[in-house]
C-alpha cells in the first residue's frame, strides 16, 4: 500500500510517499524558521497562512519524485498541535482523498514520532521504552504494540525542547534557540556551573524543567563573557541530558524491557544519545533513534505511521478534525 503523509502540527510543512513494500519512496520539508525568527516563536496564524501556501505545491511535487500520480491512501496529522495548523493539512488531505476515492486517516502527532524509528533498517522489537522528548512534549511510554500505550511519566511543566528554547532565549542565542545552546555547549567546561538534575531524588518518573531554566536564569550574572555563557549553556545542557537519562535508567528497569526507543526534537542531541547509548548498555538494552532529520517534525514518520493503521483497516469517516489535545494513551491498538 503506498501512502501519502502530511505534517502541518506546528512551524514545518512535510510530505512524503510511503510504500509499505519498498520504504520510503520521497519526502520534502518547508521550514518555516527564517518567518517565525523575527518574532522570537511561532506565530500560529502565520503558520496556518504559510502552510497553506506551500502544502499543494509540495504535494504534487513529492507525488512526481515518488513517480506516481495518486497513492492508495493519505495519512495526515489529526493532533495534537496548533489548531489552524492541523486544520490546513487535514482539510486538504482528506479533500484529496475524497477525490482520488482512497481512504484516509488522521495521525497522532507523538505516535508518529514514537514510530520513527520504524522507518531504518534496524528496527527496536516490540515491547519497549520509548523517550519522547520535544519542544513541547517530554514523556516516556511502555509500548506493546502499535496504539498500545502506556504513559509512565511526562513533564509536569515545561518540556525539555521548551527549557532548551527558553534558556536560549536568556542567553541571547537565535531563534530556534535548542540548537544554537547545544552548539554553545560544546566549547564549555563540564561542572563550572552545577545545576539540579529536577526530581531525580524521589521515585517516580515524571519530569519538570521549569525550576532547572529559573536556576539558569539565577546563575547567569556569574556568565560575564562568553566562555562563562558556554559554560552556563554546558551546565544546563548536563542536567537536562543526565534528568532524561536517570529517568530512562529507571524506566528499563521497570518495565523489564531490552530496547529504547528515543524520538523527537531534542532526540537530536548529541550528547543526549551519546548518554542514552551507555544507559542502555549498562542496562543490558539497545537503544533506537531515527535519523536526526526523522526527528524534528516531518511527512516520513506520519507516512509510516498512517500506512500502519490504513493497512490495519482504520479510516476516517467523510469529514475534517484536528484536536489540539489528544492524549496518546487513548488511541486504539492494532491487532498483533
Amino acid at each position: 500500500m503506498i501512502v501519502l503523509g502530511i505534517e502541518t502540527s506546528c512551524d514545518e510543512t512535510g510530505v512524503a510517499v510511503y510504500d509499505g513494500e519498498h520504504g520510503l519512496l520521497a519526502d520534502m520539508l518547508y521550514s518555516q524558521v527564517d518567518l517565525h525568527r523575527l518574532y522570537g516563536g511561532v506565530v500560529p496564524e502565520l503558520a496556518s497562512r504559510d502552510h497553506v501556501q506551500r502544502l499543494l505545491p509540495m504535494i504534487r511535487d513529492c507525488l512526481g519524485q515518488a513517480g506516481i500520480e495518486r497513492p492508495e491512501g493519505v495519512a495526515y496529522t489529526a493532533g495534537p498541535g496548533l489548531v489552524g495548523a492541523l486544520l490546513v493539512g487535514a482539510a486538504l488531505g482528506r479533500s484529496l482523498a475524497y477525490a482520488w476515492g482512497v481512504p484516509a486517516v488522521g495521525v497522532h502527532h507523538m505516535e508518529a514520532h514514537l514510530l520513527a524509528p520504524m522507518l531504518e533498517p534496524r528496527r527496536p522489537p516490540l515491547p519497549f521504552v520509548a523517550l519522547l522528548v520535544s519542544g513541547g512534549h517530554t514523556m516516556l511510554v511502555n509500548v506493546t504494540g502499535i496504539g498500545a500505550y502506556q504513559i509512565l511519566g511526562e513533564s509536569l511543566d515545561d518540556a525539555a525542547g521548551e527549557a532548551f528554547d527558553k534558556t536560549a532565549k536568556l542567553l541571547g542565542l537565535p531563534y530556534p534557540g535548542g540548537p544554537h545552546l547545544a552548539r554553545l555547549a560544546e566549547g564549555g567546561t563540564a561542572g563550572a556551573f552545577r545545576f539540579p538534575r529536577p526530581m531525580t531524588d524521589r521515585p517516580g518518573l515524571d519530569f519538570s524543567f521549569s525550576g532547572l531554566k529559573t536556576a539558569a536564569l539565577n546563575a547567569l550574572p556569574r556568565a560575564t563573557d562568553e566562555q562563562g555563557r558556554a559554560d552556563l549553556a554546558r551546565g544546563f545542557e548536563d542536567a537536562v541530558v543526565e534528568t532524561l537519562a536517570i529517568k530512562c535508567e529507571r524506566a528499563l528497569a521497570q518495565e523489564g524491557v531490552r530496547a529504547l526507543v528515543v524520538s523527537g526534537g531534542v532526540g537530536a542531541n548529541r550528547r543526549l544519545r551519546a548518554r542514552l547509548t551507555e544507559v542502555a548498555s549498562e542496562a543490558g538494552a539497545e537503544v533506537f533513534y531515527p535519523k536526526p532529520e526523522y526527528c524534528t517534525d516531518n511527512g516520513a514518520m506520519v507516512a509510516y505511521a498512517g500506512h500502519a493503521r490504513l493497512a490495519a483497516g482504520q479510516h476516517e469517516p467523510l469529514r475534517i478534525g484536528a484536536r489540539a489535545r489528544w492524549p496518546i494513551d487513548t488511541l486504539t491498538a492494532l491487532e498483533a
